[in-house]
């Protein structure tokens, strides 16, 4: 390495800064990727490599109509380095994008600390640099550089809760209990009967990738009445709890009701359990962890609840009655800004444009959407740094819709706050037509996207 100083920093080695530092250096700039861990560790780390994830399955489904698939369709043809990781490292899962987490962040931390143009440098950062600066630290970020961002950039009510679920040892679940099965024998995200795609319990995997602990009516009752009895881990008495929905703790979705759970993450339907020919009033689906398929994790089981009340709790569900748990669920405080108001169209930010922002500080939520948009504001950067002209994704792509939702201007009185990726951020289609709308919105989506690919007078990615 024959250069010192950096022509851009990048804070943080998620998903977000680890694809900005990528795309950053490929297009020929020298970039020093500024990483706290091991120095510091956050409550969601557990290794000092760059990339790491919390579950095997956190990168969603492939389906190619499925919001999340269409959006990772969109990062491959944008040459993301993140995904090419994941496709490497994937264990089979249907659909779904499953990786082995701990071969995808070694691939990840490989390829930067080999890449001629990236100086990793292992430090917490509390000032930033005057020269360009991407800041991906991700919605744990604490010390100096956190009190910037929640006290000038969205004050201290922007925040939501985020939660994890509890991983079991394979060889701990009882079969004489348990069955393997996915739903109607199908893969993952494949449409549901009414034409929708099964979200509910995170979408099936292929036939037999899941494990199923079926509950009777009286099992499912007591289990429900033991979570909302159990012990848990209360935010601070001056912290609002604010949860994203799609990673909603059972033991608040227990509260909103008794049948909440079995119509959620425990939603039997699509399942018939093979010693009785019947559907189970209600099931708890394990998905595989590793490739080894030696772990497994429960799955929609974000929650709360101390750890001894988790063992105890979900023990009761037959099949784990003598699990071992490699994990405990756990939960978190994840902090963002309030883009559209603090940020310019690069993602700079107004009061101090060689600042940056990516990833789920921006409010996006989801590893894919961070990877999306660190690539996204590492494009535009390099773009403002050599005089390219490229423009920000279509707005009627994933990418494109993730963009607008961070940028575009909003109504004095809207509620800005985290989204995964979905159709609901993509502009209708013209016409009157209600038939496989979202089929004839990833074909636009694709259109689009291969559009602005191919419009761009020189790509951005170069050989160093």
């Amino acid at each position: 390495m024959t250069w010192r100083d950096p022509d851009v920093t990048v804070v943080g080695g998620g998903m977000a800064g680890s694809e900005a530092a990528w795309q950053l250096a490929e297009a020929g700039l020298h970039v020093a990727l500024v990483e706290m861990k091991p120095c510091a560790m956050s409550p969601a780390h557990q290794s000092p490599l760059l990339g790491e994830l919390v579950c095997s399955n956190s990168l969603r489904s492939d389906d190619p109509i499925a919001p999340a698939g269409l959006l990772k369709q969109e990062l491959r043809k944008a040459g993301s380095m993140v995904i090419a990781c994941a496709d490497h490292h994937r264990v089979p899962a249907g659909q779904a994008l499953a990786v082995e987490r701990f071969g995808f962040a070694r691939a990840i931390t490989e390829r930067l600390a080999l890449h001629p143009n990236i100086r990793i440098e292992r430090r917490r950062i509390d000032d930033l640099p005057s020269h360009p600066v991407i800041v991906a630290t991700g919605p744990l970020t604490e010390g100096k550089l956190g009190e910037v961002i929640r006290a000038e950039l969205g004050g201290d009510r922007m925040y939501f809760y985020d939660a994890i679920a509890p991983i079991v040892a394979a060889d701990s679940i009882d079969f004489d209990f348990a069955f393997r099965a996915s739903r109607w024998g199908r893969d993952a995200d494949a449409p549901d009967r009414d034409g929708e795609h099964d979200r509910a319990a995170g979408g099936d995997t292929g036939v037999g990738d899941y494990v199923n602990c079926p509950l009777t009516q009286e099992q499912y009752r007591a289990f429900v009445d033991a979570v909302n009895a159990g012990r848990k881990i209360l935010p601070h008495d001056f912290e609002e709890p604010r949860y994203f929905e799609s990673c909603m703790p059972i033991e608040v979705m227990a509260e909103r009701g008794p049948e909440t759970l079995r119509f959620g993450p425990m939603r039997p339907i699509g399942l018939s359990d093979p010693r009785t020919g019947a559907r189970p009033w209600a099931v708890v689906q394990l998905r595989p962890e590793n490739r080894y398929q030696t772990a497994y994790n429960l799955v929609g089981f974000q929650t709360r609840l101390a750890y001894p009340e988790q063992q105890k709790i979900f023990q009761m569900v037959p099949g784990l009655h003598r699990a071992e748990f490699l994990r405990f669920g756990s939960i978190h405080r994840n902090t963002y800004i309030d883009a559209p108001a603090r940020l310019g169209a690069s993602f700079e930010l107004r009061s101090r444009p060689n600042v940056r922002f990516a990833g789920l500080l921006t409010g996006v939520e989801g590893y894919i959407e961070s990877c999306a948009m660190g690539l996204v504001v590492s494009w535009l950067l390099v773009a403002e740094l050599t005089g390219r002209a490229v423009t920000p994704p279509p707005a009627t792509t994933m990418m494109g819709g993730l963009y607008q939702h961070v940028t575009a201007p909003r109504e004095r009185d809207y509620k800005y706050g985290p989204t995964n990726v979905n159709y609901g951020l993509l502009p209708p289609l013209a016409g009157a037509r209600k038939d496989n709308r979202k089929q004839r919105m990833a074909d636009r989506a694709r259109s689009d996207f291969d559009a602005w690919i191919r419009e761009r007078p020189e790509p951005i990615r170069q050989s160093v």
